[in-house]
């Protein structure tokens, strides 16, 4: 969500004149989009802030914050860092060439962090020059949350849900397959909870039947929105890739509990098998909070038990931080702290765990040969090429395939990351890009 509302802030700054430079320390403004799903990212922001100030006394640059933390703290911001010129929220996006009109003619500091009300809000419609040279791109499908997990801002922070209405998307996802694009992932903080004119499965389904598409990714999802229609859209569409982030957070029904999630394990796993049977060898990935208050180390045993159960391809796992507004941040007292040094143990197990499952999982590719949509060079070394199979795992790899391709490869080598190999056929070539990107 975050680099797509970046894409979009760009396009909202190219319509009064600004355009990308090389370093920050060449700009004229510096706006930093920020995330509040934990306290790190805040602390990363105010560290960022610290070393873009120097940039403002030389060149006299506007800094700027947006995104999830500028609208929880508000005018907050302002009163921490002296040196900020405005802050404003997700909704306020389409607003920047106005709050930059203020600040610069007018001599503000700026706070523009007003909620828009669910039947005024409109989702910004995306410039497909902006993903010219892509292969993959994000399009937003809803944003926020309704489900307010205890230990969750994002309602705070995102708002209540809204869904786009889905001829937005499906000329969105057109506009894209005109520049090149092949692979787009719908986005939202609860997007399998689409209800913009049709479900979310019917949703997958037409993206995936626009002209030129290749693979239909999502994220992210809650378990309860795993519906039957949706496991069903898995085995009837090949171009809904076989990859499935499906946030868990914990394998103790006492801790789901404390955590506000309508599930237990057995209607986890009951749903997790029917979508591994309509689609068997998808890659399933998760999220997971380590001490969480009140976690025993019983509790956190079970999500060692899951883990090693499920065999998730990967995870992406945290230490429990507590986050303000929110029922887990105010009765962390209440339900017992877990101490520091003990969620930092609890996290290398579980880390080391996945690592291991992770590392087994790639192995198995060994020799075998795997489709991989190309995306580039490879970032460590250009000679090579760069892409992801359907899975969602990357592969680099030799060969000639130029961006947009499907090659098949044969992997020769694996690590606890990523896959190697070699090209050994092309499957197909990427169109050429349409003159014209308008639908």
């Amino acid at each position: 969500m975050n680099v797509n509302d970046s894409l979009r802030m760009g396009e909202s700054l190219a319509t009064v004149g600004y355009r990308p430079t090389a370093t920050a320390e060449d700009a004229d403004l510096i706006i930093l989009n920020t995330c509040a799903i934990r306290e790190k990212a805040e602390d990363k922001m105010l560290s960022a802030l610290g070393r873009y100030r120097a940039v403002k006394l030389r060149r006299g640059a506007l800094l700027g914050v947006g995104g999830c933390v500028a609208q929880q703290e508000k005018a907050k911001l302002l009163a921490r860092v002296p040196y900020l010129d405005f802050v404003f929220g997700p909704d306020a996006i389409a607003l920047l060439p106005d709050i930059l009109r203020r600040v610069e003619t007018e001599r503000l500091r700026v706070v523009e962090t007003a909620w828009l009300e669910s039947e005024d809000y409109v989702f910004p419609r995306a410039d497909p020059t902006s993903s010219a040279g892509k292969v993959s791109e994000f399009v937003t499908a809803m944003k926020g949350c309704d489900n307010v997990c205890s230990f969750c801002v994002v309602p705070h922070t995102r708002g209540r849900e809204v869904s786009r209405a889905f001829p937005e998307i499906l000329w969105e996802v057109a506009d894209l397959v005109r520049v090149g694009v092949r692979e787009v992932t719908l986005i939202g903080q609860n997007v399998n909870s689409y209800r913009g004119g049709i479900s979310f499965a019917d949703l997958l389904l037409r993206v995936a039947q626009v002209p030129g598409v290749e693979r239909v990714r999502f994220t992210t999802s809650h378990p309860h929105d795993l519906s039957e229609a949706l496991v069903e859209a898995f085995r009837v569409e090949p171009r809904i890739t076989p990859h499935f982030h499906l946030p868990v957070q914990s394998g103790s029904e006492t801790v789901l509990k404390r955590m506000r999630r309508d599930y237990t394990m057995e209607m986890y796993l009951t749903k997790l098998a029917a979508l591994r049977a309509a689609r068997p060898g998808i890659a399933v990935t998760t999220d997971i909070i380590v001490g969480f208050p009140g976690e025993t180390e019983e509790d956190f045993e079970a999500t060692l038990r899951l883990t090693e159960a499920v065999r998730f391809e990967n995870q992406f796992s945290f230490c429990f931080s507590p986050r303000p507004r929110t029922v887990a941040g105010l009765k962390e007292a209440e339900w017992g702290e877990v101490p520091h040094e003990v969620k930092v143990e609890r996290l290398e197990r579980l880390q080391q765990l996945q690592r291991r499952i992770t590392t087994e999982v790639l192995a198995a590719q060994m020799g075998r040969q795997v489709e991989v949509l190309v995306e580039g060079p490879s970032r460590s070394n250009p000679l090579r090429r760069f892409g992801r199979t359907p899975e969602n795992r990357t592969v680099t790899f030799e060969g000639t395939a130029p961006p947009g391709a499907r090659v098949l490869v044969a992997v020769t080598s694996t690590s606890p990351s990523s896959l190697a190999g070699i090209q050994s056929a092309l499957v197909d070539l990427p169109p050429i890009p349409s003159a014209s990107a308008t639908a």
